[in-house]
């Protein structure tokens, strides 16, 4: 095990991040060769390299490599460019502004597809696809949603992955929890906030200074936010998990942050700083390099989400690890849910480029990734980490034990809430409107973690208000313009119901 007690230094742990830039994204590979068959339309001559960008992890394990033979069958060069969330948000923008953006893209964590829209970064999917609906009706009931990837009738985005997953699960060490005397932690039962505090001080003593309790990807912010988000909803918190609905109470359409529930998931981060429980150097590192220290014996928990069993699966094929929901503040709320927006994965939903050099080379592979030989191949690979969207793929799979475990936690405390835009298209004024104030609350639980910021509840209150105040500028700018939109449209109080899925027939009833 690697010494990160005494003789550890920033200099050394910078090296040693530099190291696992190279093997990150060695996962499960292809078994074998992929049959792209006969293009699904007239195929042009390619325009300089067909160009996609997305955030890697295992779907662009099967991206590299499926883009890599879909050139190959169709003679063209193509370019897979997996980049963390962070950068996407910096080179993406950039790329749109100087006309060299992608063929195709995923949208920077945040941001809206009704902006991406209204700032003209985007154009229908559909007239690049041949018998468009016929290939659409294959799809689950859901896939395509008017305000998530249609506009206006027109479909925008492409989903390929499934939202029903626990994104930010609990996965542990489990020679050391079972040191710390937690080895009856799993995927039936979550630890609350007191055994996670107890369990991570329990492993940090345990390793004289060799390895800490918890780490966390903390130079990137989605997961300060995303974290907290998770610990308030497993509180009972009825918040929307990502964008702008993020910490949105989608009862009453207002921003909760200074609540209870939010106060006492950030309090329970705090805690695990102030024990001395949590890898140092954590504002640093990102995502993948924290998944990457859990393996190599530095650090016994972590939240993060699926993608991490059939990577570690792959690259430490002996590290020995479990997995488990994420904790609840107490014994009763440990079968509380988890709530995302949607059916299909708007973080890995693909967005065609309004100026795309290759829109038709883009439309054919997605006509083959959309078909049920294109899912099963996916599916094959993604595993539990961003589960195919055709749900019939989980039968013509061969899963790890761990992974049908994960399937099955977000089968049980995976619901999805109701979702604004869906219910008034309009609302996508208001989100061309918006602009977020700052600190937002990734910003704002990172500021508390680094001592920059203090009074969590005072902290996270006036973030609400501001949020709060945001969005109302922004409803007001939008009716100034002529969109039909309130603030009501955000609240569903009496017709929801949070142990279900809000589903298409529900939104008919509105």
């Amino acid at each position: 095990m690697q010494d990160f007690g005494k003789g550890w230094s920033r200099r050394s742990f910078l090296r040693s991040g530099v190291a696992l830039g190279a093997g990150m994204f060695a996962a499960p590979s292809l078994a074998q060769s992929l049959a792209f068959g006969a293009a699904s339309g007239e195929l042009p001559p390619a325009d300089g390299p067909v160009r996609w960008l997305d955030s890697g992890d295992t779907k662009g394990v099967f991206l590299k490599r499926a883009l890599a033979e879909y050139g190959q069958a169709r003679g063209v060069d193509v370019v897979y460019d997996g980049l963390p969330w962070n950068e996407i948000a910096t080179v993406l923008p950039l790329g749109i502004r100087n006309g060299s953006a992608p063929d195709t893209f995923c949208l920077p964590n945040g941001m809206e597809p009704s902006v991406a829209l209204a700032e003209g970064w985007i154009q229908p999917i559909e007239e690049h696809i041949p018998d468009f609906e016929t290939w659409r009706q294959a799809f689950p009931d859901g896939a395509f949603v008017e305000g998530i990837n249609v506009f206006g009738g027109k479909t925008y985005g492409f989903p390929f992955s499934s939202e029903r997953r626990f994104n930010n699960a609990l996965l542990f060490d489990r020679k050391m929890m079972d040191e710390a005397g937690y080895g009856h932690i799993g995927a039936d039962r979550a630890l609350t906030f007191d055994e996670m505090r107890d369990a991570a001080r329990k492993i940090t003593e345990n390793a004289g200074g060799r390895a800490f309790g918890f780490i966390i990807g903390g130079n990137q912010l989605g997961r300060w936010g995303n974290t907290a988000t998770m610990l308030a909803q497993r509180g009972g918190a009825t918040v929307g998990s990502n964008g702008l609905l993020e910490g949105m109470d989608m009862m009453t359409g207002e921003f909760v942050y200074g609540g209870d529930e939010y106060v006492a998931g950030v309090e329970l981060l705090l805690a695990l700083r102030d024990d001395g429980s949590v890898f140092p150097g954590v504002l640093t590192i990102n995502a993948p390099q924290a998944r990457e220290f859990i393996t190599q014996g530095a650090a016994g928990m972590i939240v993060q989400g699926p993608w991490n069993i059939p990577i570690w699966e792959a690259n430490a094929p002996h590290f020995d690890f479990g997995v488990s929901p994420g904790p609840a503040p107490d014994e009763s709320g440990l079968g509380n849910s988890v709530w995302v927006l949607q059916l299909p994965n708007t973080g890995n939903m693909m967005w065609l480029n309004a100026a795309a050099r290759n829109a038709a080379y883009v439309g054919d592979f997605f006509h083959w990734l959309g078909s049920l030989d294109g899912q099963v191949a996916y599916a094959n690979v993604a595993s539990c980490a961003d589960p195919a969207i055709f749900p019939e793929t989980v039968k013509l799979v061969d899963l790890s034990a761990r992974a049908v475990a994960m399937l099955e936690m977000a089968g049980k405390y995976v619901r999805i809430a109701p979702n604004p835009f869906v219910r008034n298209p309009d609302l996508a004024a208001v989100a061309a409107a918006y602009v977020d104030p700052t600190p937002n609350l990734a910003q704002a639980v990172q500021g508390l973690f680094a001592g920059q910021l203090s009074d969590v509840r005072g902290t996270l209150g006036k973030v609400a208000d501001a949020r709060n105040k945001a969005l109302d500028d922004a409803i007001a700018k939008a009716r100034a313009g002529g969109a039909n939109v309130s603030r009501d449209d955000f609240a569903f109080q009496g017709v929801w119901t949070p142990a279900a899925d809000f589903g298409p027939a529900d939104y008919a009833k509105l």
